[in-house]
């Protein structure tokens, strides 16, 4: 199993990455609506990973503290 700061490390990565995909997203929405919306899907995916992990991190905290 991770450990709390391996998991907190992940989720510092999630964020980092939905925010890239967020604002590339918006870049390509005129002009290839399609990658847009993969993006758009791929960052939805990213968000509810870390909601889990946000959860597990909290769960853990609260186990160690």
């Amino acid at each position: 199993m991770p450990s709390l700061a391996q998991m907190t490390g992940s989720l510092h990565i999630h964020n980092f990455y939905i925010a890239k995909l967020k604002a590339k997203q918006e870049q390509l929405f005129e002009s290839d609506p399609e990658l847009a919306m993969l993006l758009d899907n791929v960052a939805a995916v990213l968000s509810e990973h870390a909601v889990v992990l946000s959860d597990d991190i909290a769960d853990r905290e609260f186990e160690e503290g």
